[in-house]
């Protein structure tokens, strides 16, 4: 069961995993911040993790804030209130949160309530919460949740696979595991050049460079780029901006401030009948169509 809002270009996803087990995609590109609001009640652990930016959870009516950078998780528990997500999310910022009931948790790690701390008899019902880093192998998890491109019916079997792949290795992070299982990433400067070409890519998707022209320009070698890019977002780096340029597209025909025509050289399609063949292609519907859809 998926749950989606779009602002213009800006967009909460829901996912259920299984009942009571969601997934939340809070995706902000446009040039403010932007506010999401959930419930969330006591029986819930919250695992937030922001992928781009920056982002700050707002508790007790603002009173108290827990700020969220790129790159760092946030654990959260209290079994005595309930923890309402109230989240305001910077400019071309991305946050995934995972949720799941408490009882459901502790049955993925029954076995393990010595080694995860706040699990252990003493501490089931204390207030936790904690922060960290998120890993490299980690960041591939979360970069292909943002940005998966598989067929519908395949999308629930991949998220619950993800979301448990996620929890396991958010518990289990040995000081070489990363360099083991992705020998690519554990180079920092690569990593922070693949960024770039991402970041090059979408900010000029209406005229892209050619892959060797990105390779020069983030000064990496061009099949360190074409590997490091499907490591990180599980996608080649022309497959991945066709993804974001349609979303861009099916976010501006949903604001019904642009025509046709308009949303096809905003990203990128200097003739309408291409735009409208991609569109299809991605959404399996036509740009007038899913208009229509939007006013019926």
């Amino acid at each position: 069961m998926d749950f989606q809002e779009n602002v213009a270009q800006s967009f909460y996803e829901e996912t259920t995993i299984a009942p009571g087990f969601f997934i939340l995609k809070f995706n902000n590109e446009t040039d403010e911040n932007q506010t999401f609001k959930r419930e969330a009640s006591s029986t819930f652990i919250q695992f937030h993790f922001c992928i781009k930016g920056s982002a700050s959870f707002l508790f007790n009516e603002g009173s108290y804030i827990l700020p969220l950078t790129e790159e760092n998780s946030l654990l959260l528990y209290n079994p005595q209130r309930d923890l309402p997500i109230n989240l305001v999310l910077e400019k071309h910022s991305w946050v995934l949160s995972v949720l799941l009931p408490i009882n459901k948790f502790h049955g993925l790690f029954s076995t393990e309530a010595d080694y995860i701390t706040f699990l252990s008899k003493e501490n089931k019902d204390r207030k936790y919460y904690k922060d960290g880093r998120i890993s490299p192998s980690m960041a591939i998890v979360l970069n292909q949740l943002m940005n998966y491109n598989l067929h519908p019916t395949i999308k629930p079997l991949y998220f619950k696979a993800k979301a448990y792949e996620l929890l396991s290795l958010y518990f289990n992070r040995p000081a070489d595991a990363d360099v083991e299982q992705c020998p690519f990433l554990a180079d920092e400067d690569n990593v922070s050049k693949i960024k770039k070409a991402k970041q090059i890519i979408i900010s000029r998707m209406a005229e892209p460079p050619t892959l060797q022209q990105l390779a020069d320009e983030i000064n990496l070698p061009l099949n360190k780029l074409k590997e490091g890019f499907k490591q990180i977002y599980g996608d080649s780096v022309f497959s991945f901006l066709f993804d974001y340029k349609m979303e861009v597209a099916r976010q501006l025909l949903a604001t019904g401030s642009h025509n046709v025509n308009e949303v096809g050289l905003k990203v990128g399609y200097s003739t309408a009948s291409h735009f409208i063949a991609a569109f299809k292609k991605k959404f399996g519907t036509t740009p007038k169509k899913f208009l229509m859809g939007l006013n019926p």
